[in-house]
């Protein structure tokens, strides 16, 4: 009997591939599509139980804000997408803007200056944390823990050994161009979406970007394609420090007053902002899209609890259980159920037909 005879009516070798496919696609969709609902689901919210919280006036805060965490989630899933975590963020941010601060001493002809000093010192650190990782082969969350500390407690004696708390927070230049609104929207919002588009095109459509996405997926695999795997963790770590350098530039431009401890509030929220995105935690897979929409949904939430009036503390309690929650539903836990979903359907269609991978092979 032919193989055409033997298989007439039953799936072909076509069929498997289309599957598999298929199951790809749906696989990665699943994981960056939690995000997007979520944060549509809160708009929804918020517009029937505090429709203050998406008023001009209120976005006029949200944006700014969400940009400055966006870009230092963004450098955090730079990380992740190593299989690393980075938690020199608040460091970088509080010492970077004071040195901004400080260096540019309040002059509009040093701001250059500032701003290089505070990309330098997020590129430094991230060197530091990147050889300890990549090379030395130190635990990730241990090390840069350790040099977060240093580098925050340096803002401190900084802030004071400089003598920038009697200097006027930002030069004149930044804070007015932050107050600049294109369209209607402050001129930091887009630059923030435009070093987000930067990454994701850089990422995806680019041989270094694929490259990296590579390593991170499987460090093995690449080893032996000849790729210099510690190379790319440390380069990660590095660009994540450029782009906290960025973060506290922005941040900088927004705030009234710069104090040794202006970066403490992203220590967390960029990774929970990662991970709720649905970046894989074991490395390659990460959107940084959808990295700016769960920055949109961390920094809008805490707004919609504000226009409600709940205390501080409730605050806090409502904003931790969203982020459990998140994680609980991230697209990483998503995409793994479908996954395994998908490889059942897949076994029990072989154990239906087994000859079609017999006359197939």
């Amino acid at each position: 009997m032919s193989v055409t005879s033997r298989t007439e009516g039953l799936p072909g070798p076509a069929l498997p591939r289309r599957s598999a496919a298929f199951a790809t696609t749906a696989v990665v969709a699943a994981r960056f599509l939690p995000v997007w609902l979520a944060t549509s689901a809160l708009f929804l919210v918020a517009a029937v139980i505090a429709p203050n919280a998406l008023k001009n006036t209120s976005w006029s805060y949200v944006l700014p804000y969400m940009a400055v965490l966006a870009v230092a989630a963004l450098g955090q899933m730079l990380v992740v997408m190593q299989a690393g975590i980075d938690l020199s963020t608040a460091g970088v941010i509080s010492l970077g803007a004071n040195l901004l601060v400080g260096v540019s001493a309040g002059e509009n002809h040093r701001l250059a200056l500032g701003m290089l000093a505070c990309i330098g010192l997020g590129a430094a650190v991230g060197l530091v944390n990147g050889v300890l990782v990549g090379i030395v082969r130190l635990n990730p969350l241990i090390v840069t823990l350790a040099v977060g500390l240093i580098v925050l407690a340096y803002s401190e004696h900084y802030y004071y050994s400089a003598n920038v708390v009697n200097q006027s927070a930002v030069p004149p230049a930044l804070s007015s161009w932050w107050a600049h609104k294109p369209l209607g929207v402050s001129a930091v919002f887009w630059m923030g979406a435009a070093i987000a588009v930067a990454v994701a095109l850089i990422i995806r459509y680019t041989a270094p970007g694929r490259r990296f996405q590579a390593v991170g997926a499987n460090p093995r695999a690449a080893w032996m394609m000849g790729l210099h795997v510690r190379t790319h963790v440390v380069f990660a770590y590095m660009a994540a420090g450029v782009l906290y350098g960025v973060a506290a530039i922005l941040l900088a431009s927004v705030s009234i007053s710069v104090d040794p401890h202006v970066g403490e509030a992203y220590l967390l929220a960029p990774i929970a902002a990662v991970v709720i995105a649905g970046a894989a935690l074991s490395g390659g897979l990460a959107s940084a899209t959808s990295t700016w929409v769960a920055a949109l949904a961390l920094t809008f939430l805490p707004q919609m609890l504000i226009v409600l009036g709940y205390s501080a503390a409730l605050q806090f309690i409502v904003y931790g259980g969203a982020i459990i929650a998140g994680m609980l539903l991230s697209g990483d836990r998503v995409a793994s159920l479908i996954g395994r979903v998908l490889r059942s359907i897949e076994t029990t269609a072989r154990d239906n037909h087994p000859q079609v991978t017999q006359d197939t092979s």
